[in-house]
């Protein structure tokens, strides 16, 4: 049950985090209805600005949660511009890197596009007030996923899931996806650690297999 249990929360989370945005594209929709052409610019902008936040969030959550977020021929380019369709919405996040420069291994494995995705998505979790993220090359076959901003900090049992340290029927909605992160860098054989400073930054160290 308790595989059951794991594909529910992350199913929750998924749906819960689309209906906003389906939401309001659905209520636009019914204005432009019941108002035609007196419904004015502001309801287009409010279809196409929820339709623009529905799709980044699929794109991004099909990298992440997706099979075929685990092809090793997806580039850091494509990590890079599936982010910034998913944050360009509120402007509250930004990401800061250089998808063309070296961000790991030389030859991408299985999986890396993916746990990175996750990270990035774990990364805006930990940004209340926004930020800034950045993807960068670390030591050998590392990549280093650091968030930057005021308050950055990994929420409460974010860590104790991040780390499977936890027994599957006690997850929660909140942590379902470090707990789903953590679980997909393991059957990947990534290593994955931690570091966080003051309420400035957090950072997520992914090392690659070798």
């Amino acid at each position: 049950m308790s595989d059951i249990h794991i594909l529910e929360l992350l199913s929750s989370k998924i749906c819960h985090d689309l209906i906003s945005p389906i939401g309001a594209v659905n209520n636009g929709v019914e204005l432009l209805e019941e108002m035609g052409a007196d419904s004015g610019d502001e309801v287009a902008s409010l279809i196409a600005f929820s339709a623009q936040q529905a799709s980044g969030k699929l794109q991004a959550f099909r990298m992440a949660y997706g099979a075929g977020g685990a092809d090793a021929s997806i580039k850091p380019e494509d990590i890079y511009n599936t982010f910034e369709t998913l944050i360009s919405g509120d402007g509250k996040i930004k990401q800061d890197w250089d998808p063309h420069a070296p961000i790991g291994p030389e030859m991408l494995p299985t999986g890396f596009s993916k746990i990175v995705m996750a990270c990035m998505l774990l990364a805006i979790d930990c940004l209340p007030k926004g930020g800034t993220i950045t993807v960068t090359a670390g030591e050998s076959n590392q990549t280093v996923v650091k968030a930057s901003g005021e308050d950055a900090s990994f929420r409460e049992n974010i860590l104790t899931a991040l780390s499977l340290d936890i027994a599957p029927e006690k997850l929660e909605p909140k942590i379902i996806h470090p707990y789903i992160t953590g679980l997909m860098a393991k059957s990947y054989g990534f290593e994955i650690s931690t570091q966080e400073d003051n309420g400035n930054f957090i950072i997520l160290t992914l090392t690659s297999p070798l």
